[in-house]
């Protein structure tokens, strides 16, 4: 294991954002992050497991306590079966499943991150989501200190959401298994309209899955959701708020004040309506590029707010509470922030 201390943590993170940690270990096998995960909790130590740091939010006072970084690697196919270790690169693992000619993960392309990170926020873009696909979950359960299997079931997903983000504190994702799709080098079926309409296909459609594959990261990267040193729109955290999810009542309300607008409107679980958190943004003001300081808002997609190289924690945080707040003033919507809050909070 690797151990630095008064380490700086912006250069794990994709906003590159963030204070130092008192102490950071990076640990490359399964058993060195359970030792590591161990020690921090007899000693009462604060701690913070981290992985591609693409959904962080860190403090500018950085983080008073151990990090743990997992740079674990394993990636075992058998038949649709896969096995990922939890710091496998989300990016790099689907595309070795398209390259074996499998379906179902391949709307999931270009996003960035460790696989260990995608059940913990039920990462999800473009129709897709992993708890589709998931079958287990093995995670240190630091309650019972020991290792667990979790089945799909178990994990509780719903919209971005999971047990494991509803107790952040029990479970340290080690390992993710997938059920993965032999359609005869198909795709699974087209679900996202935008999709659809790039590729000129029907809705429920299959299409060549390497076609998919492709078709998503374009759509990605014209988004600046494809990780470019390069390019300061993708110095982000991706989608930084979710999209609302709106009771009857509240939906009933948000009518009121949409009426004639023609609002994004889908139906969510529970008799409840989802609607677009990037159309609000947008309709209350804060279009591509907005503000003037360090931290904007991206100039290929308003959900992204971004650093543009000099910003702080506190620049994104101002900035994204002023959207929050405009939204809420304009249409009567609470936005939620996706990305994990680490000593600050919105």
């Amino acid at each position: 294991m690797l151990v630095l201390e008064n380490a700086p943590l912006a250069p794990l993170t994709t906003l590159r954002l963030g204070g130092p940690a008192r102490r950071l270990v990076t640990a490359e096998t399964d058993a060195e992050v359970v030792a590591v995960v161990r020690e921090a909790d007899a000693a009462g130590e604060p701690l913070l497991v981290i992985g591609g740091g693409s959904n962080l939010v860190i403090g500018d006072a950085g983080f008073e306590g151990t990090v743990l970084r997992i740079a674990t690697t394993g990636f075992a196919l058998e038949g649709t079966a896969l096995e990922l270790a939890a710091g496998e690169v989300w990016s790099e693992a689907v595309a070795r499943t398209v390259d074996a000619g499998l379906a179902g993960v391949e709307f999931l392309a270009g996003i960035p991150g460790s696989a260990g990170a995608t059940p913990v926020q039920n990462v999800g873009a473009y129709g897709q989501e992993v708890a589709t696909g998931i079958t287990e979950v093995v995670a240190y359960d630091r309650v019972a200190g020991e290792t667990v299997t979790l089945d799909n079931a178990d994990c509780a997903f719903s919209y971005r959401h999971s047990r494991f983000k509803a107790d952040p504190d029990r479970y340290v994702v080690l390992r993710v298994r997938f059920a993965l799709e032999d359609a005869a080098g198909q795709s699974s079926p087209v679900r996202y309209a935008e999709v659809a309409r790039t590729l000129g296909a029907e809705a429920g459609q299959r299409v060549p899955l390497r076609t998919a594959y492709e078709t998503v990261l374009a759509l990605r990267a014209g988004k600046g959701m494809v990780l470019d040193p390069a390019d300061h729109d993708t110095w982000s955290a991706g989608s930084f708020f979710t999209n609302p999810i709106l009771t009857p009542e509240e939906h009933q309300a948000f009518l009121s004040r949409v009426e004639g607008l023609n609002a994004p409107l889908y139906p969510a679980a529970d008799g409840c309506t989802k609607t677009s958190a990037a159309w609000l943004i947008d309709r209350a003001g804060f279009t591509k590029g907005y503000g003037s300081g360090p931290a904007t808002l991206s100039t290929k997609h308003t959900l992204a707010l971004t650093n543009r190289g000099r910003a702080s924690t506190e620049d994104l945080l101002a900035l994204a509470r002023e959207i929050r707040d405009g939204v809420h003033a304009s249409f009567g919507v609470e936005l939620v922030n996706e990305p994990v809050m680490v000593g600050v909070e919105l």
